[in-house]
C-alpha cells in the first residue's frame, strides 16, 4: 500500500497512483482508515455525488485550535448544504466572473513590473521572482491589504495549507495555530476599518452583500477572505511552477511556448494543471450508505479523491504520462469539480494565462538552471524554488 510520507513517492508519485489504478475500483487504505479513488471515473464521482460531503471535524483540544476551526467550519471549502449554498450564493455576488475578469488589466501590470524586475537580473527562481508574487499582489489588490504588509500572507497561508497533508508534524500543527490566530486577527481589523469606512475592495462588499435577507457573519467573512487568498494563489503558484519544471524536461514542449507562446497558452495552461496537478488529496465523507466504482463506502466513511492520479487516467488521457501542451479536449479535474470546484480556479487561470506567454515572449531564451527544489509535501504539490536564467 502506498506510504504518503515516503520521500521517493513524494518526489514522483505517479507509478504507485499507477499501480493503484489498476485494482480498477476504490482501494481502502489501512493505516489511514478511508478509501482512495484512483481512477478518473471514481475520483470525479467522489467530488460530485451528493451523498458524499466536506465534513470538517474540529481539531482538539478545541481550546488551542479555536481560530483554525472556526476558518474552517465557517468557511465555503469545509461546509455542505444548506451552509455552502448560502454562503457560495453570497461570496458569488461580489466575486464573480466579471469581477474576476475586471482584473486583467492589473495582472497584465502587476506582470510587466515583475519581469521588468527579472530583467535587471541573469538568474533569477521562477517561483519567488514570478510565479508566487504575482497571485499574492492580485489577491492584495483585491482586498485592498496594504502593501507593506504583503509579506505576510504567504507565510500565514503555507503554514495553514500545510495542515491538509497526510500527517503534518507537531511543528506544522503549532505553525498552522499560530497563523490561523494572526490572519484571522489581522482580517478581522480592515473589515472593522471597511465597515466604518467602505470602498470598492471585496472585503467591503462583502461586508454589505445580501441575498434573500441573508448576510455573512463575521467569522464568514473572515474565513472567506483566508480562503480567497489561500485558493486563489496555491493553485497558481504551484500549478505554473509544476508547469514549467514538467515542460523543460520536454525539449518539443519547451521549444513550443519559446515560438509562440500566446498561440499555445491556453491549452498549455490545462495541461500544466493535468500533468502534474497542484492539489492531490481531496476527501470527503460518507452521510449515507453509497456506492463508488462498485464499492460500498458506508455512512461516516471517508473516501479520498486523488486528482493527480484521476488525471494520469489511461482511460481517459491518450498517452498521459507525456505532456502535450497542445492536448484537446482535456478534460483533468486539477481544480476539483462539483460544488467544490475550486473557488480561486478562474482566477488562477486567469492570471496564468497571462503571465506564462508574457514570460516567454520576453524571454524566449530563457533556461533553467541547476536543481528545482521540490516541497516535501504531497497534498499539495509544488516546488520551493525553481533556478532560471534569462541568458
Amino acid at each position: 500500500m502506498l506510504d504518503f510520507k515516503d520521500p521517493s513517492f513524494i518526489a514522483d508519485p505517479y507509478p504507485g497512483l499507477a499501480k493503484l489504478r489498476a485494482v480498477g475500483k476504490p482501494v481502502w487504505h489501512e493505516e489511514l482508515g478511508l478509501y482512495l479513488a484512483a481512477k478518473h471515473r471514481d475520483a470525479n464521482d467522489v467530488l460530485r455525488n451528493k451523498s458524499l460531503g466536506r465534513i470538517y471535524r474540529p481539531r482538539v483540544p478545541e481550546d488551542e485550535w479555536f481560530d483554525f476551526n472556526w476558518l474552517h467550519s465557517d468557511s465555503i471549502l469545509d461546509s455542505e448544504p444548506p451552509k455552502h449554498t448560502r454562503l457560495r450564493s453570497l461570496v458569488a455576488k461580489a466575486f464573480n466572473r466579471n469581477r474576476i475578469d475586471a482584473l486583467a488589466p492589473q495582472i497584465e501590470i502587476l506582470t510587466c513590473e515583475l519581469l521588468d524586475h527579472i530583467a535587471t537580473k541573469k538568474d533569477f527562481d521562477v517561483i519567488a521572482d514570478y510565479a508566487e508574487p504575482l497571485p499574492v499582489k492580485v489577491i492584495a489588490a483585491l482586498l485592498n491589504f496594504p502593501a507593506e504588509d504583503e509579506y505576510l500572507l504567504r507565510p500565514w497561508s503555507q503554514a495553514i495549507v500545510k495542515m491538509y497533508e497526510v500527517d503534518p508534524s507537531p511543528e506544522s500543527q503549532s505553525a498552522a495555530r499560530r497563523a490561523a490566530t494572526e490572519f484571522a486577527a489581522y482580517v478581522q481589523d480592515l473589515m472593522i476599518s471597511r465597515k466604518k469606512n467602505p470602498g470598492t475592495d471585496l472585503i467591503s462588499e462583502l461586508a454589505i452583500v445580501e441575498e434573500a435577507g441573508e448576510k455573512l457573519n463575521t467569522h464568514e467573512l473572515i474565513a472567506t477572505c483566508i480562503l480567497l487568498l489561500n485558493a486563489g494563489h496555491e493553485a497558481s503558484v504551484n500549478g505554473f511552477g509544476n508547469g514549467i519544471v514538467a515542460a523543460f524536461k520536454e525539449e518539443s514542449q519547451w521549444n513550443l511556448l519559446k515560438s509562440d507562446p500566446y498561440a499555445v497558452s491556453t491549452t498549455a495552461i490545462e495541461e500544466f494543471l493535468r500533468f502534474d496537478a497542484p492539489l492531490h488529496f481531496f476527501d470527503r465523507t460518507a452521510t449515507e450508505d453509497t456506492h463508488i466504482g462498485g464499492v460500498e463506502i458506508k455512512k461516516g466513511e471517508k473516501i479520498v479523491s486523488l486528482l493527480g492520479s484521476a488525471n494520469r487516467d489511461e482511460e481517459i488521457f491518450e498517452n498521459p504520462n507525456v505532456m502535450n501542451l497542445q492536448r484537446d479536449p482535456n478534460p483533468h479535474i486539477g481544480f476539483g469539480a462539483g460544488i467544490h470546484f475550486c473557488l480561486g480556479g478562474p482566477l488562477a487561470r486567469l492570471e496564468m494565462n497571462i503571465s506564462l506567454p508574457a514570460l516567454f515572449a520576453r524571454f524566449p531564451n530563457m533556461t533553467l538552471v541547476g536543481e528545482a527544489t521540490r516541497r516535501p509535501t504531497f497534498s499539495l504539490r509544488g516546488y520551493e524554488k525553481i533556478p532560471a536564467t534569462i541568458n
